[in-house]
């Protein structure tokens, strides 16, 4: 290895052990915050050309002295890598400038690309432009992925605004952006609502004045703000010039007309979209079935409902667990909680299991409706499959044999939920105790202030309490004791 290639590690090595051991001296407090972190750095890389220069000019021979000598700070591949790995903005700008103010040191273009993003992202925006204005006055070309992610940065910071000053600087720059790059822009502008008339006005004039066409994906980005802003007309006027520009409309963008017409509760018109999209070849996704099953629930147009769910597994989708539950809840809402058993029944045939979400939809559906004996069967069916019922499932249960009198049954739900390791709240307690005391003569009051003074709380399991309960000859012995 060379002197100056060992001088230069040595500079190099230096300047790290420095920072990331914490052994560099603080500066002086008055300095302003720019000066600070110069002098952070160290002296030998302050300085580092006199010293390397002089000590070898003597061995360099006439020929080399007319060759351009490399950079004593290292290449420009080392020196980026620095600046990356430095996570003091400031620090990595005075290394930069340092670096590029060696002679015959040019700083590469990931070096720029680096710390203008650095810079941007810390909210330095003020020296992000300064490299911006000093790359253009190079004449160096750039990325248009550099300029996306700037006006990211400025986004974040609350300045979206500003992507389309950064646009037109992209622009100034011997760069070609693609429709990716174009789209990065309008997302940024079309997320906020009073910069949506300058994201269409972006996308109108892309093609015609700057040469970027825009594609299938720059129609969704407006569509789906025009959506959201309660203007769909805009919406379908975009989703129309589609075809007259050649352009092929995906699922994407038939999902986000159908979700704002489902939004203004048009969802006749979004069943007729669906048709065709059907008609034209496009297999819907997921996403869209579930928007129209929701919004015919909403309806209350369960019968359509449920012809569009058998309809989804002829058309090449089968239903999940989102979709049978968006049924089953629709039909225990509107109470028709026999219907929503059905639904339940044929999910296994079709390859989807039932979970915790239909099941406790469904036993608080047959609840409501008296229909406690089938709940009860739903919940040891769900217990059967390892499935951990919420206590309101419990709760539900009891309360409704409670109700007609069925205390044999509310207390083998009471044992199950205590087998489960689910406390009781006192509300379940209260249903339960008086019914209890009515047939043994006991004062409700004692039994109820008895739970409180041996500590039995809401929240608190009954076997931490030293208490159970297996049914409804258990229930009187715990009573008789509590009397005795």
């Amino acid at each position: 290895m060379s002197r100056v290639a060992k001088l230069e590690s040595s500079v190099l090595s230096s300047f790290v052990r420095h920072h990331y051991c914490n052994k560099i001296e603080m500066p002086p407090p008055f300095l302003p915050p720019y000066q600070t972190h110069r002098a952070l750095l160290p002296h030998t890389l302050l300085y580092p050309l006199k010293t390397l220069t002089s000590s070898s000019s003597s061995s360099t021979s006439h020929h080399q002295q007319h060759q351009n000598p490399p950079s004593p700070i290292g290449s420009p591949a080392r020196i980026q890598k620095l600046i990356a790995s430095q996570p003091d903005p400031l620090l990595a700008k005075d290394i930069f400038d340092l670096a590029s103010s060696q002679p015959n040191f040019r700083p590469s273009y990931s070096s720029y690309h680096s710390l203008i993003l650095k810079l941007a992202r810390s909210r330095h925006f003020s020296l992000a432009d300064s490299l911006l204005r000093r790359l253009r006055s190079l004449n160096h070309p750039a990325t248009p992925g550099l300029f996306t992610s700037l006006a990211a940065a400025y986004s974040d910071a609350g300045l979206p605004h500003k992507s389309i000053q950064i646009f037109h600087t992209m622009l100034q720059f011997d760069c070609k952006p693609l429709p990716r790059h174009l789209n990065r822009f309008l997302s940024i502008l079309a997320a906020h609502s009073h910069l949506l008339p300058a994201a269409l006005s972006l996308f109108r004039s892309a093609a015609t004045r700057f040469g970027i066409p825009p594609d299938t994906q720059s129609y969704n980005i407006l569509m789906r703000a025009f959506c959201l802003g309660d203007r769909l007309c805009v919406a379908y006027t975009l989703f129309n010039k589609m075809f007259k520009r050649d352009l092929v409309p995906d699922v994407e963008s038939y999902r986000i007309l159908m979700q704002g017409l489902c939004r203004k509760s048009q969802v006749n018109t979004a069943l007729d979209l669906l048709d065709d999209m059907l008609n034209k070849g496009f297999v819907p996704d997921s996403l869209s079935y579930t928007t129209l099953l929701n919004s015919l629930c909403r309806k209350k147009k369960l019968r359509e409902a449920y012809k569009l769910l058998c309809r989804m597994k002829v058309k090449g989708c089968n239903p999940d667990i989102i979709h049978y539950n968006t049924l089953i809840m629709g039909f225990c809402r509107e109470g028709r909680a026999g219907d929503a058993c059905k639904v339940l029944e044929e999910m296994p045939e079709n390859g989807c299991l039932p979970n915790l979400v239909s099941y406790r939809t469904l036993v608080n559906g047959l609840c409501d409706q008296g229909m406690l004996d089938e709940a009860k069967g739903y919940m040891e069916q769900m217990v059967g499959r390892e499935l951990s019922p919420h206590f309101s499932v419990f709760h539900k249960l009891v309360k409704g044999f409670c109700n007609v009198g069925k205390m044999d049954e509310a207390c083998e739900v009471l044992s199950e939920m205590l087998k489960h390791g689910l406390a009781p709240h006192l509300d379940t307690w209260v249903m339960v105790v008086p019914r209890i005391c009515d047939e043994d003569g006991m004062e409700v009051e004692n039994i109820v202030g008895k739970l409180g003074k041996d500590g039995l709380k809401s929240e608190m399991r009954l076997s931490e309490a030293g208490f159970s309960l297996d049914g409804y000859r258990t229930s009187r012995i715990l009573v008789n004791t509590w009397k005795a």
